[in-house]
């Protein structure tokens, strides 16, 4: 080929007058190997049990925890809400029956999330992915997905023949109203999340006549089609693709962890087993898969642990059923530890050690962030005080000689009453306020129930004082009075200068 990509006439055996004869056309191209496969849909087995009625409790439980805390009341007094939960954005708080948090004080909300952390790290580290199993709210939900399909369309099998055959009036009304009903779910997912921030029956009548405000229907929107890709149609690629915790969970177990496992010393050699032979010289699998029938995530147990368990022990009930069905003990699959695994022919069973060296701290940890939380909580202040400097300009030079500092302080009146207060400064002498909305150097500045306000003050400084200043940022101490009790705070900020 030359450069042109043409065939060149001078090839081995042509010439000018006899030329080659043309290539042969190149073989049909491959197609590329890709890295991805396409998503197999899973088609879980209704399994029966011990653990399947857990799952059944904790969903019934968390749903009806979820649906039902917005509309539960608490009575904080006239003119107040009275939502027990409450996320009053609007008002820059968060009401947990007597207990108000506000947004200078969100750590408290962090300090619940490092409570929460902690945990699921100690859940964990006693029992695997215990909360992945039957908490988790992808799990719950996904769960409640599955049950409805199941309810229009059928067990495993059924849904296998119906996904099997062509767009059927049976397979396109079945389809439609699983979908449907998937579509309602998502809507009172949606729906309850919102009611939430706003007071719940006021909102919902708002929403039914189309007088709510818009960003509660657009919230209402993404939660109800999240709820609806994440439940309905991901279900499985949430946990393995999305969700880190997965990849986390393996730091937090150990030997002494309750996992689910298939006891293979106990099942192997694996087969099938007809009615009246002999157990001799063999396990007690049957090879049945009814383990993997039944398993939301798709996978086999007997293959060992795996990142897509998520340990519902559903493959336990499934196998106990079968056990009991050939005549076996129980238990073939079931929670054990990693230690008992590995000793089941060298030395006798551990038991399971709860209390531990990993178990105790984390122990520690969550009661001493709670313990500083309740600490905190309990002895905080009925009323704050912030304080923001003026960042451009720094500082005025005024026409005397003397500087201008300016500052925003923000009064925070926790209480559901109005309240008076007072304001000191002191640090560098010979400073002197002066108020923007307020006549003097002492005004009493009323602040409104469960109300911040912003106060703007200039401290001033006259030339003749500027000699006592001992660098360009000295510190300065502001105190806020209340002036019906006598209790005070402060904050400390800095008086800049030219250096």
């Amino acid at each position: 080929m030359t450069a042109m990509g043409k065939p060149n006439k001078f090839l081995i055996g042509g010439d000018g007058a006899h030329p080659a004869p043309p290539l042969a056309a190149p073989p049909p191209a491959t197609p590329a190997h890709s890295d991805y496969v396409s998503r197999q849909k899973i088609y879980p087995k209704l399994a029966r049990g011990t653990f399947r009625n857990v799952k059944w409790a904790v969903m019934a439980i968390t749903l009806g925890i979820y649906y039902i805390v917005p509309w539960l009341r608490w009575n904080r007094g006239e003119g107040l809400p009275d939502q027990a939960i409450l996320f009053d954005f609007a008002n820059q708080r968060l009401l947990f029956g007597p207990i108000e948090i506000w947004a200078q004080e969100f750590y408290y909300v962090t300090g619940l999330l490092v409570l929460g952390a902690l945990g699921l790290f100690l859940a964990t580290s006693i029992a695997g992915r215990m909360w992945c199993g039957y908490a988790c709210p992808q799990t719950v939900w996904t769960d409640l997905m599955i049950a409805v399909e199941r309810f229009w369309q059928g067990d495993r099998n059924a849904q296998l023949r119906l996904d099997e055959h062509g767009w059927t009036f049976e397979k396109i009304w079945k389809k439609s109203v699983t979908h449907l009903s998937w579509l309602l779910i998502s809507l009172a997912t949606g729906g309850a999340v919102v009611f939430y921030f706003r007071d719940a029956p006021t909102l919902g009548v708002e929403l039914l006549h189309g007088t709510a405000p818009g960003v509660a229907y657009v919230f209402l929107g993404i939660f109800a089609l999240t709820t609806y890709l994440l439940g309905g149609w991901a279900r499985e690629q949430v946990c393995i693709y999305m969700c880190p915790w997965p990849r986390i969970q393996g730091a937090m177990v150990d030997r002494d962890s309750l996992l689910i496992s298939y006891r293979d010393l106990r099942g192997e050699p694996r087969g099938a087993h007809k009615k009246g032979t002999t157990w001799d010289d063999r396990g007690d699998c049957i090879d049945c898969t009814a383990c993997v029938a039944v398993c939301p995530m798709g996978i086999d147990i007997r293959d060992g642990s795996q990142l897509e368990c998520i340990q519902c022990a559903l493959c336990i009930d499934a196998c106990n059923e079968i056990m009991d069905r050939v005549g076996r003990p129980r238990d073939l699959i079931a929670y054990t530890t990693i230690g008992n695994l590995a000793n089941a022919t060298s030395a006798p069973r551990e038991g399971w050690r709860i209390i531990r060296p990993r178990t105790l701290l984390y122990t520690a940890m969550i009661t001493l962030v709670a313990s500083l939380m309740g600490w905190s909580l309990f002895n905080r202040a009925d009323f704050e005080l912030s304080v923001i400097q003026d960042r451009n300009p720094l500082f005025v030079v005024l026409s005397d000689g003397g500087v201008r500092n300016g500052y925003t302080l923000k009064i925070a009146n926790k209480i559901e009453g109005a309240r008076q207060f007072k304001l000191r400064f002191s640090g560098v002498p010979g400073l002197q306020p002066k108020f923007v909305e307020f006549d003097g150097t002492d005004p009493m500045i009323e602040v409104g129930p469960a109300e911040v306000r912003a106060v703007k003050v200039f401290l001033l400084l006259p030339g003749d004082k500027k000699k006592d200043l001992k660098s360009d940022a000295d510190p300065v101490k502001i105190e806020l009075d209340d002036v019906a009790n006598g209790h005070t705070t402060s904050r400390t900020t800095t008086f800049r200068s030219p250096p």
